[in-house]
């Protein structure tokens, strides 16, 4: 079985590590994609250069399972790049794994990407018309393709003649035996940061990864923008056509660890002044603020802080749990949830409990936390959710169910609290969660929550998109 707690969260695709010239490049790649393993349990792999060839390693499984002192020894040279995945579309095996490695007229090229093409299948159709051959079924390879088949001078003069044309979300690292490049789409859908470490530079999708081996952050990587790291330094250029920006804000509400920034910004405060805001707007009388761990638990402690309400663990999380388990023969009911979340019965049993958690997808998983909770004895429970009710897919690199199975797009919130069996439910608004994050309604994309897409989406982009999800998250 597949942890039915995992199925009822969003989940985004992949984070992506780089870093130019330092000697223990593989192994600093392999610690930046460990601090960034929450974007993606399902793949890993790096790509290595030292001036003359690239060397790839990719495993099925977690960063610290697939990489042992032999890979990394193998991996050598002064320049890397690495991908954590979890699929948005395409197939779940090794052949999906990035990052990919081909062999072309310009010579080794090595990419990782973290967002989603929305019309990559229609350009695949059109390549494989043409000859082309793909050995996998990732939107990825489609770029890697164009920029093989481009007639430009480079790598680097490809990379945006190919991306110009290019519609959806990219935070894209390329890698040739002697260069680095990182380029981000030009509204910024996904996070990209740059750092420091010594003379080397470095790239990745969140700081924190910038933090695990003492790299300074510098900047984000701007919406457009290009960067050409080789052994002259860093280039910077902004090739793409200038759009308007559309950053994620789910980043904050749940995909960044909250020690990272995001867009400059630091999403452990801005979780905490979710929470501050939604204890204004969805006040509770209670005893108790207890946190769905660990997504909700900044929030809750932002809620505590502003309603005067006691904050304390009253959901023990289980660390130590794997995608899959052995079910007793006698069912136990919730076990899903159970084996993951246990209640604290001695700090719960006859209170009125504030529940925080940082979203409702599906409203299964909702429920069955709601009842756990209520059967360890709360005398109340009220569910407050630290960002809007999620009404509509997204198609710019996060894993969400089809519209239909989006309980906020079925319910209304009374209906859902009916559902969920809780006393009473309350969501941010999404006004209050822009202030909290403390961003411009304008560049920001919020498109899950008022279904404003940034981008054209077409019936056939929907209908692709829902028949790659459908047989990608099949268990």
């Amino acid at each position: 079985m597949v942890l039915e707690i995992a199925q009822d969260k969003f989940r985004d695709e992949c984070g992506v590590f780089g870093i130019y010239g330092h000697a223990d490049a593989a192994r600093l790649t392999y610690l930046g994609l460990y601090a960034l393993q929450h974007r993606g349990q399902e793949s890993c792999g790096i790509v290595s250069a030292n001036g003359s060839e690239l060397r790839q390693e990719r495993a099925m499984g977690h960063v610290a399972d697939s990489f042992d002192q032999s890979t990394l020894d193998r991996l050598t040279g002064a320049s890397a790049i690495g991908h954590v995945r979890y699929s948005t579309a395409g197939e779940v095996s090794i052949r999906e794994a990035q990052p990919f490695l081909v062999t072309c007229q310009h010579g080794q090229i090595a990419v990782c990407h973290n967002g989603n093409l929305p019309f990559a299948r229609e350009e695949r159709r059109k390549l494989e018309r043409e000859g082309a051959i793909f050995s996998a079924t990732s939107d990825t390879e489609v770029i890697l393709h164009g920029v093989a088949r481009s007639k430009a001078a480079s790598v680097r003069e490809a990379i945006p003649e190919v991306l110009r044309e290019t519609e959806g979300a990219f935070s894209m690292l390329f890698m040739t035996p002697s260069e680095l490049i990182a380029i981000r789409d030009p509204r910024g859908f996904r996070p990209l940061a740059l750092g420091r470490l010594g003379d080397a530079w470095v790239v990745a999708s969140e700081t924190c990864a910038f933090d695990l081996i003492d790299a300074q952050y510098v900047r984000d990587v701007e919406p457009g923008e290009m960067l050409v790291i080789d052994r002259d330094g860093l280039r910077s250029s902004h090739p793409l056509p200038k759009q308007q920006a559309s950053m994620c804000l789910f980043e904050h509400v749940y995909f960044a660890r909250p020690d990272s920034l995001i867009y400059g910004k630091s999403v452990n405060e801005s979780r905490h002044r979710m929470g501050a805001r939604l204890a204004i707007e969805q006040p509770a009388e209670a005893d108790l603020v207890v946190p769905v761990p660990d997504s909700g638990t900044v929030a809750a402690i932002g809620y505590s802080a502003q309603s005067g309400i006691s904050f304390r663990f009253g959901l023990v999380r289980n660390h130590y749990v794997g995608r899959t388990f052995i079910e007793p023969k006698q069912s136990i009911r919730s076990f899903g949830v159970r084996i993951k979340l246990n209640p604290v019965r001695a700090l719960i049993e006859g209170k009125r409990v504030v529940l925080i958690d940082d979203s409702i997808v599906r409203g299964t998983t909702s429920k069955k936390i709601v009842r756990m909770v209520r059967e360890a004895g709360a005398k109340e429970i009220h569910l407050r959710i630290s960002c809007p009710p999620t009404i509509s897919p997204c198609y710019y690199g996060i894993d969400t169910p089809n519209k239909a199975d989006l309980i906020a797009a079925q319910m209304s919130v009374a209906e859902i609290c009916k559902f969920i069996e809780a006393d009473s439910l309350g969501y941010l608004s999404l006004a209050g969660m822009i202030k909290a994050i403390g961003v411009s309604p304008e560049s920001s994309c919020v498109a899950c929550w008022n279904e404003q897409y940034p981008t054209r989406i077409t019936s056939e982009a929907e209908t692709m998109w829902e028949r790659d999800h459908e047989a990608v998250t099949a268990d």
